[in-house]
């Protein structure tokens, strides 16, 4: 466990370090010595927040402290930390602390303030996490995808399904799997997909895609959606991998396993699979 999170605090102290510099997610990531796909869903388990979300309000509390202790122009300021104009800082600015930077320096300005990350586990008693770790032979998926944004999954893939669900006896695959592919650590292809029989034609829109063979940790999410799927997805990432001995994390890759629906929500049975190696 030490060493996943001293991982992480690496990368935070990567990101103080370096905050009025452009950062890349692949540079972050390795101070930890994680993929960006992986080092993002840890980050945001233990964290509650994204990296995006952390840089940006770090910046902004650093920014504030400044215009409103010295002579700084709000110019040499938006400069400093990268902005292309006074302007794109100033609706930043407004969007973190509700007032704009002019108004700083008046007396009782409201500002928010974000410390650094320090990261620690503190151990309030076990929670139980099923799963089970299987050999899987490679596979064939069929079905959709688009691409997403690490930064704003978490509202659009949501959208994605209920835009696809939406066209009812019309959907090309059924939506057996919810498939994450990283492609380059900020974005990765998301797929609505089944498993590929070559025996049928491939539906309007469809594409395959080979998930390699290896094991799989899976992990069952008992009750309604979504929430059953996140609780579970949080625990995995700031619970379990942490804790994690013999193996460690294989291929950029994540998969949601779904059922067929219950009769009542809580007694549905979805699956998170996670690809694993020995180490």
């Amino acid at each position: 466990m030490a060493g996943w999170i001293e991982g992480i605090q690496a990368s935070i102290d990567y990101m103080e370090a370096h905050l009025e510099e452009e950062l890349r997610m692949e540079d972050i990531a390795s101070m930890a010595g994680l993929s960006p796909f992986y080092f993002q869903r840890i980050f945001g388990a233990l964290c509650n927040m994204t990296v995006g979300e952390y840089l940006r309000a770090r910046r902004m509390t650093i920014a504030a402290q400044a215009l409103s202790s010295g002579e700084a122009k709000v110019i040499d300021i938006a400069n400093r930390f990268g902005y292309d104009s006074p302007d794109s800082f100033s609706k930043a600015f407004a969007r973190f602390h509700g007032v704009s930077p002019s108004r700083v320096k008046a007396p009782g300005a409201p500002l928010r303030f974000l410390a650094p990350l320090h990261i620690k586990v503190v151990l309030e008693g076990g929670s139980m996490l099923e799963y089970r770790i299987v050999e899987l032979a490679p596979f064939t998926i069929v079905g959709v995808h688009r691409r997403f944004h690490s930064e704003t999954s978490y509202q659009e893939i949501p959208k994605f399904w209920d835009e696809y669900m939406a066209q009812g006896d019309e959907k090309p695959v059924m939506g057996m799997f919810g498939v994450c592919a990283d492609l380059d650590g900020g974005a990765f292809d998301y797929w609505i997909a089944d498993l590929y029989q070559p025996w049928n034609a491939l539906g309007q829109g469809c594409e395959t895609m080979v998930i390699p063979g290896g094991l799989w940790a899976q992990f069952p999410c008992r009750g309604a959606l979504p929430d059953s799927l996140q609780s579970v997805n949080t625990k995995i990432w700031s619970e379990w991998l942490p804790a994690l001995r013999d193996y460690t994390l294989a291929g950029n890759y994540s998969i949601e396993a779904y059922m067929p629906p219950a009769e009542k929500p809580e007694d549905c049975i979805n699956y998170i699979w996670i690809p694993l190696k020995k180490v």
